[in-house]
């Protein structure tokens, strides 16, 4: 719903910057025009004025689809359309924020993945075993400790380059992997999972994962731009996240009945890293088990670098610049320092991304899309009338669904935190 929002949203933006550039031809043409407003021109015999305008390039305006999505517009430049300047600032603390949880959940990932793979028994007699992290790991030194360490030497300041990095392409390699090799072993009747019917308890962690797995709002601008054929736009996004549901139904369904949920971990590749009854071939399990590091390590520079322009468009007024060490050195700092003290507190993946989806990823998924598509139509309407006809428009036009999203965003939002709440009250 949606990203159907955010599409309709796009169309319209697309239909105001060709109506302000036609506008701006307009005051072009009136100006020219006003030079030779007391001239005339003897053709034939008679004073004519001077054309200034093509009759052919007035017909040729009137035929444009203003709908058409041919420019990429980003979120934060429909924000600056549609929002007014509060609205703006909420939308890029919103998107800061989310940005900030992002690169938590990167910087404890990667140093998580490269703890396991140092300090884990990958002995086949190892079995799986879930450890503390006051165990030892290298003599005296303590997965704590070693976690830090990874921490310290991955969480690289590498805000102060424009990074094009793209990582690399093996996730639909590692997913089709881990889904056969829990599928085999369930077929073999070695599954551990024993898993109850439902956990009422899990149900607000599971929002804020959902919210974050099913994330595109942000990126749909650099999606759909592209495609050439835009008139199947809702059916090919329905299609896309039943397939995307589907192939997540199939990768927990799969991972909770093979493996004991006691000793399920946050990083699911690091179940195969130690349990040789799952997979047995060596390279492959360290292959599994260092996955997050070739993948997130890519991502971690690009989302650092978005984050870090995010922050200077912020606090951007016209005609300024910032100085030498407010531009290479407090916006890195102001960019690194805060994920890397979250991960360096606690590296409960599930956490971080259950809150980071619940609060920032709400905003992003459904409060912005739908304050965007409201008030795009608000906006357009004065401009080009009630008879123009948004081609890219939202199945659900109605204005209901929008209030719906905003007031199932802000339940949701009240349920997860009445939760942590209580959680917090019971420990």
């Amino acid at each position: 719903m949606t990203t159907t929002f955010v599409i309709e949203a796009m169309a319209a933006a697309n239909a105001q910057l060709r109506w302000k550039r036609r506008e701006q031809e307009e005051i072009n043409d009136s100006d020219s025009s006003s030079d030779y407003s007391d001239d005339e021109v003897v053709i034939r015999g008679r004073s004519e004025p001077v054309e200034t305008r093509p009759i052919l390039s007035v017909q040729r305006a009137v035929n444009v689809d203003h709908f058409d999505i041919v420019e990429r517009v980003e979120l934060g430049q429909m924000a600056s359309m549609f929002f007014n300047k509060v609205g703006v600032n909420m939308f890029y603390i919103c998107l800061i924020v989310y940005l900030y949880g992002d690169l938590a959940i990167y910087a404890a990932a990667v140093p998580v993945s490269l703890m396991e793979v140092a300090c884990g028994n990958h002995s086949c007699s190892a079995g799986s075993v879930k450890y503390n992290d006051t165990d030892s790991c290298w003599g005296p030194v303590r997965r704590k400790d070693a976690y830090r360490v990874f921490l310290v030497s991955t969480a690289a300041p590498v805000t102060n380059t424009n990074c094009q990095t793209q990582a690399p392409r093996w996730q639909h390699f590692s997913f089709t992997m881990m889904i056969i090799l829990a599928l085999i072993r369930i077929g073999k009747g070695h599954s551990e999972g024993r898993p109850s019917v439902a956990q009422i308890s899990g149900v607000p962690n599971l929002f804020g994962v959902c919210v974050y797995s099913f994330m595109c709002q942000h990126s749909l601008p650099s999606l759909v731009t592209p495609i050439s054929n835009k008139k199947r736009m809702s059916s090919l996004v329905m299609a896309d996240y039943i397939l995307i549901l589907c192939f997540y139904s199939l990768l927990s369904l799969t991972a909770i009945f093979c493996f004991d949920s006691s000793l399920l971990r946050d990083m699911y590749t690091l179940n195969f890293t130690d349990n040789c009854d799952v997979l047995s071939i060596p390279v492959l399990r360290y292959f599994l088990g260092l996955f997050p590091v070739f993948t997130i390590s890519t991502n971690f520079p690009i989302i650092a670098v978005t984050l870090r322009n995010n922050w200077k468009t912020l606090f951007h007024r016209d005609g300024g610049t910032y100085p030498w060490v407010v531009d290479r050195i407090v916006f890195p700092l102001i960019t690194l320092v805060p994920p890397i003290i979250v991960a360096f507190c606690t590296h409960d993946l599930e956490a971080l991304v259950g809150i980071t989806g619940a609060y920032a990823g709400t905003g992003i998924q459904y409060i912005i899309p739908a304050f965007l598509v409201y008030f795009s139509r608000r906006h357009l309407e004065p401009v080009l009338g009630r008879d123009a006809v948004n081609k890219h428009r939202s199945p659900f036009h109605h204005t209901f669904w929008v209030w719906f999203v905003i007031l199932w965003a802000t339940f949701c939002l009240m349920f997860v935190t009445a939760n942590i709440v209580l959680t917090e009250a019971k420990n």
